[in-house]
């Protein structure tokens, strides 16, 4: 069993506090099913601070490299993860839900006095992951070559072309 850090989330942020690690993918559950292998790790750095608003907040760096599977070809497909994000802290639900809604703000989470690291890492990663990775140069690719491939609706052009002539 790994070591599992939890922090106060408002206490955390006030004292400017830092909480740096590793995790092993293999820890992260709910990213597990998204990764073509869970072997390696991810580095993180959660730092206490303010917005420019002065609430509380929570700095999260999460770098790694994730294995994931190419909706192409469907073999591993190396993802280098970098992400810097600001977390503004809230009290409640409904404090978040009171403020109009901002695309270029920062996002919010309901902070508690018990909040799991590995929870906000796995967010921040799972957030990190592109919705049908594929390979830049993907080999699948090079097999589906316009002159090899068929289009449903090829036949139906010529069956088209014939009924206009007449």
């Amino acid at each position: 069993m790994s070591h599992r850090p939890v922090i106060d989330g408002f206490e955390f942020a006030s004292a400017g506090a830092t909480q740096q690690g590793v995790l092993p993918l293999s820890d992260l559950p709910r990213l597990r099913d998204m990764l073509a292998s869970d072997g390696g790790d991810v580095a993180y750095t959660v730092q206490g601070t303010h917005d420019e608003r002065e609430r509380p907040a929570l700095r999260v760096r999460v770098r790694g490299t994730l294995q994931l599977r190419c909706q192409r070809c469907l073999e591993a497909l190396p993802f280098e993860v970098s992400t810097d994000e600001l977390l503004v802290l809230a009290a409640t639900l409904h404090e978040i839900h009171a403020e109009p809604a901002d695309a270029y703000a920062p996002d919010r989470v309901v902070a508690g006095k018990e909040m799991p690291l590995r929870d906000l890492i796995e967010d921040e990663l799972i957030l990190a992951v592109p919705y049908a990775p594929r390979h830049e140069n993907c080999p699948a690719r090079d097999s589906d070559a316009p002159e090899t491939r068929h289009t449903p609706f090829a036949g139906l052009r010529g069956m088209l072309r014939g009924k206009n002539r007449h």
